[in-house]
């Protein structure tokens, strides 16, 4: 693990977590802090959340095709996507909120999407993801990152592999069901960005997750890339 790196993304996380970890709940049009925001400073940082979409915006967008939403547009979209989204899914245990910058939404999908050391998507879980496919493809305008972390048993290697397996399966689940794979890139973090002790089982089954992040794609984006 690059203890650095890590550092410098706490860092990151902090200084920007005064402005990002307020979020909207659009259900009920309170403000409450973001999960994610909490979690993400509590462990390894949020780097990862806060970078540049997975491979660059510009090469993906003309890679997929897509059209861009209007500037001031987004933000209602965001909030009604997450809307649906959390009434979709609700019950599955899939954590559904904006990305702690503000800039797109989470999907964070549990524990259980997989047996132990599987890649295998749970039967029981393939609904949930059915409700996610169906609303990606109801947003079209925007790019997918599919990220998979692990907890901190096992060795690097074993665990970098399986978390990037594991965003793959989930990727290829939502190309399946009718996602274009043009849209979306994958990512195997390992154990680097736990969001819970990992001293506890309890921690360890909230850090091995997988996440959906969608960056909604603005006409501006579209107009820089061509």
């Amino acid at each position: 693990m690059n203890t650095s790196r890590i550092l410098v993304s706490g860092l990151a996380a902090v200084s920007l977590l005064s402005l990002s970890a307020c979020v909207t709940d659009p259900n009920t049009g309170k403000q409450h802090v973001s999960r994610t925001a909490i979690g993400g400073v509590g462990g390894a940082g949020l780097g990862y959340l806060l970078g540049s979409v997975i491979g660059g915006k510009t090469a993906r967008i003309v890679g997929a095709g897509i059209g861009g939403v209007a500037g001031g547009v987004i933000g209602y979209q965001m909030d009604q996507q997450i809307k649906e989204l959390d009434e979709a899914t609700a019950g599955s245990g899939v954590d559904v909120s904006e990305t702690p910058d503000g800039k797109g939404i989470l999907v964070s999908l549990p524990d259980v999407t997989f047996a132990v050391d599987s890649t295998t998507i749970s039967p029981n879980f393939r609904a949930a993801l059915d409700e996610v496919a169906q609303s990606l493809q109801k947003y079209p305008n925007s790019l997918i990152d599919v990220m998979g972390h692990t907890d901190s048993t096992g060795s690097d290697a074993h665990n970098q592999d399986l978390s990037r397996r594991r965003a793959e399966s989930v990727a290829g689940y939502l190309t399946m069901r009718g996602v274009p794979s043009a849209r979306i890139a994958t990512m195997g973090y390992g154990e680097q960005y736990p969001i819970a002790d990992n001293a506890t089982e309890e921690g360890r089954a909230r850090n091995r997750r997988v996440e959906i992040r969608i960056t909604p794609v603005s006409q501006d984006d579209v107009n820089a890339a061509r």
